[in-house]
């Protein structure tokens, strides 16, 4: 039964036992900070189980991507050396909110083992914990599970999410692959040996911890269930490594043909087999290789992968080549992996070219290192060298290591390690905003979607960081109001500024921020005094919140565009919306053309010129997203969102909670101004509008006529001008070389009549005019060829800089080195210089030393003869 067939016949099963199939979640997970990749199941779930969430569904079931490569659940070092450890794995799951418990889920997996999947239940081994009386009864009496395949175990057989919250006692359920295999049953010694294997637990949520530890019983028991799909289909498929499973067995065998391997039973196929899962899953999800976070995590694997076919023979770039293996697998189960299939080539291409050029130089320093180890362990300070330095990952060190007999002192590579963080903290410290560390039980309410100007009253007011009951003319401090019109910096759009006014008082608001549920307003007193409790007129600065809407509003048309001349694969890394520009920041492998980028201005400048309303709705984030509207990986949204379209055919439909126009057509004009790279993976944008716009393309447009003007054109006739005068120029240029060559040649010819003799030695000491460092050269090669035998020292100036070239024929070079010549020389003229022993250049800026400089060359060279 091959894998793909059980992953269906799984979701099937449980869909006629009324399970909602739920796709697989990103391998970003979604509003869990705490998770640096999706690695479970149940991680999609978790505010459903802890009552944060509802859904319309009551059971569901999936088959879960997952990755365990960084943080806690972090199995990279054994990828390749185990039967059973993979960085990408897929989870097989069903699950109960409150719906089914223990009878159900225990008769759901045995009946889907033993009758659908026909395993005989006498090869299944179950355990229960200790306390669970109620579910070993259902195992034992009413399932029929025999008590001498059955076992109570303590801590293996507990789940919790935390130290306080939802927890609960598991059952296991083991495969017994038989006699000839070492091992002993759940609970003996030698369980952790290869013959008893766990394919599937089944948790019961049924308490709530308290801080004091009591188990506080769950109003609403649930479930939470993962089997390995492919520990399943190693059991399915007679074998006892899941490297020997049908699909991997495919990527080993293209990883062998990419690496030129006959051996399938190398272990660096198996490393590159699942490397190739994980790297390309991530990628599909929007991660890019980094030095840091996911992105780092994401290099180590590409680069463990790259390192093992390095291992193998293969220093050509392979690895994207296996992508096409991979969706030949499992692109039917996930068309997404499909879809992006050339992206996710591209990226690794890049990737492995970038690290080819340092792996042999890390390989060089490490090879060095353990040629002159004493002992076993290699430092941690050259762990860290190797990484600092040369980008070489620690987890490779310690597989090569590994594979010398050796270790890495992980110790000392830490402490290297945050030997460097504290002096980057040095480096960059700063005092910390006091503001940061406020603390703020207010709430504010937010009238600014509607109103620019609004009445409130003064519920706190701060200054250097202390509540205080009253502000005076001169005082910094923040003002805190029961409700307000100005916007409060988040998502990228900047905090509004403006006035707050009583009477003759006024309060200059240079900029708003949140803390907490309220909204505090930065700024200065002005004139006369507020205290707690003032009602005030607070009126945002009209013309500046303007121009940021027309910004805002203008990128999420923009992140439609960049989509659509892009790829789907765009996706937001960071945004800054202020009211003279526009930044976004998004994830893209290489930099967007001048063709590209007109695209995507004509798309934008279209949906404004359409002048289509710009609408705004409330809704629940299952339905925004079902509508199609865009979220962000790892935001946090409330429970209701914004959901923002505009455009015509809803163009670009986000969750946003910021500040917009209110028709496409008040953008007036959007013009990209600047295209870079942020980061690896990450370009850069910049726009304008408005206003702005038209001074851009003001300045664009005289630009265009001062350029006219000077080469005598019509400004449509500039650029073919400028093209024409350009090309004139790189043939004066190609002339003038031409020249210089001529002039070299004919100086050396010139020259050779300045030759003096210095005990047998020709020697030539001179300054050359007119000539540039690269016509010294070559005057200093003709002298050589002509002279046959000499030491040649030429000089030439530029300005207030002196350039010197040295040459010494192969039969003198090593009595009189070019390079101490030049440094000798140069050293006269307050400069310095050097080289090999045959040529060497230098320079000075001394002019009135260069005579008596070359003069003495004769002396160096007569006492080089002693």
């Amino acid at each position: 039964m091959k894998s793909a067939d059980i992953r269906q016949a799984f979701l099937d099963y449980f869909a006629r036992q009324e399970h909602a199939v739920v796709p697989s979640s990103s391998l970003v997970p979604a509003n869990d900070p705490t998770l640096l990749f999706t690695n479970a199941g149940m991680n999609q779930f978790k505010d459903v189980f802890l009552g944060r969430e509802k859904r319309d569904y009551t059971r569901a079931t999936s088959s879960q991507r997952c990755v365990r490569a960084g943080g806690k659940h972090n199995d990279l070092e054994n990828v390749g050396y185990t039967a059973r450890h993979h960085t990408f794995f897929e989870m097989l799951g069903n699950f109960s909110f409150g719906d089914y418990f223990k009878r159900e889920a225990i008769r759901f997996a045995w009946e889907f083992l033993t009758v659908d999947m026909k395993l005989p239940p006498e090869r299944l081994w179950v355990t229960v914990h200790i306390s669970d009386d109620e579910a070993a009864d259902i195992w034992l009496k009413e399932m029929g599970v025999s008590a001498e395949r059955f076992s109570r175990l303590d801590e293996d057989n507990f789940w919790q999410m935390g130290d306080t919250g939802p927890c609960g006692p598991c059952s296991e359920i083991f495969y017994d692959h038989g006699a000839d295999v070492p091992g002993g049953p759940p609970g003996s010694e030698g369980d952790d040996l290869d013959r008893y294997i766990e394919i599937w637990n089944l948790v019961f949520m049924q308490y709530d911890r308290q801080p004091d530890g009591e188990l506080v019983p769950l109003p609403k028991p649930s479930v939470d269930t993962g089997m390995g799909l492919e520990r399943i289909a190693a059991v399915m498929q007679g074998v006892h490594s899941n490297y020997e499973i049908d699909l991997f067995q495919a990527l080993l065998k293209a990883a062998a043909k990419a690496t030129g391997t006959r051996d399938l039973e190398e272990k660096s196929l198996r490393v590159i087999a699942d490397h190739i899962r994980s790297a390309s899953f991530l990628i599909c999800d929007g991660v890019i290789p980094s030095n840091e976070g996911r992105g780092y995590v994401l290099r180590r694997i590409i680069r463990r992968a790259l390192r093992h076919g390095h291992k193998l023979g293969c220093e050509k770039p392979f690895f994207h080549t296996l992508v096409g293996a991979l969706v030949e697998q499992m692109g039917e189960a996930y068309p997404e992996l499909r879809a992006q299939q050339a992206r996710i080539e591209k990226a690794l291409l890049a990737e492995e070219e970038q690290f080819g050029r340092t792996l042999a130089q890390g390989m060089k320093v490490l090879e060095q290192a353990v040629s002159g180890l004493e002992g076993t362990v290699i430092p941690g300070d050259v762990v860290f060298t190797l990484y600092d330095t040369h980008g070489f990952p620690p987890d490779l060190t310690a597989d090569v290591a590994r594979e010398k007999g050796l270790s890495i002192d992980s110790a000392g590579f830490e402490a290297a390690m945050e030997a460097q963080r504290q002096r980057a903290r040095g480096a960059d410290a700063f005092a910390n905003d006091y503001n940061d560390r406020l603390q703020i039980d207010s709430e504010t309410a937010f009238s600014g979607y509607e109103l620019l100007d609004d009445d409130a009253s003064i519920v706190a007011l701060y200054r250097e960081g202390e509540p205080v009951q009253t502000l005076n003319a001169g005082d910094d401090g923040l003002v805190v109001l029961d409700r307000t019109p100005f916007y409060a910096e988040s998502g990228g759009q900047v905090g509004d500024t403006g006035l707050l006014t009583a009477g003759d008082n006024r309060f200059r608001v240079a900029d708003t921020r949140k803390r907490q549920q309220a909204y505090v307003h930065h700024g200065k007193l002005e004139q006369g005094s507020l205290s707690v409790g003032d009602t005030v007129a607070a009126r945002v600065d009209t013309r500046r919140r303007r121009a940021v809407m027309r910004n805002h509003s203008a990128t999420h048309l923009m992140h439609a565009a960049l989509r659509q001349v892009l790829g789907e694969h765009v996706g937001q890394k960071g945004s800054l919306v202020g009211p003279d520009y526009l930044r976004f920041d998004f994830s893209h492998g290489e930099s967007v053309s001048a063709e590209q980028i007109a695209e995507i201005e004509q798309l934008v400048n279209e949906q404004i010129l359409a002048n289509s309303p710009v609408t705004t709705e409330l809704m629940d984030i299952d339905a925004a997203r079902a509508a199609g509207a865009m979220a962000l990986f790892g935001e946090k949204y409330d429970d209701q969102v914004r959901v923002l379209t505009m455009g015509e055919a809803a163009f670009s439909k986000e969750l946003c909670g910021g500040t917009h126009v209110a028709r496409t057509g008040d953008i007036g004009l959007f013009k990209v101004t600047a295209e870079g790279a942020s980061s690896a993976g990450v370009r850069r944008i910049e726009a304008v509008t408005g206003e702005q716009a038209l001074a851009a393309v003001r300045r664009l447009s005289d630009t265009v006529s001062r350029v006219a003007a000077l080469v005598k054109a019509a400004p449509d006739q500039a650029a073919a001008r400028v093209e024409q005068m350009v090309g004139r120029t790189r043939e004066l240029e190609k002339e003038i070389e031409r020249l210089k060559q001529k002039l070299a040649s004919g100086s050396g010819n010139d020259l050779s009549s300045q030759v003096n003799e210095i005990g047998g030695v020709k020697v030539i000491a001179t300054q050359l005019d007119g000539a540039d460092a690269k016509t010294l050269r070559t005057a200093v090669d003709s002298l050589k060829d002509k002279l046959g035998s000499a030491v040649v020292l030429l000089a030439a100036v530029d300005g207030d800089k002196i350039s010197l070239v040295a040459g010494v024929t192969d039969d003198l070079s090593g009595q009189y080195p070019a390079g101490d010549l030049v440094r000798h020389v140069a050293s006269a003229l307050g400069g310095k210089g050097g080289g090999r022993a045959d040529m060497a250049q230098g320079g000075g800026s001394d002019l009135q030393a260069l005579p008596a400089a070359l003069a003495r060359v004769a002396d160096w060279i007569a006492a080089r003869q002693g």
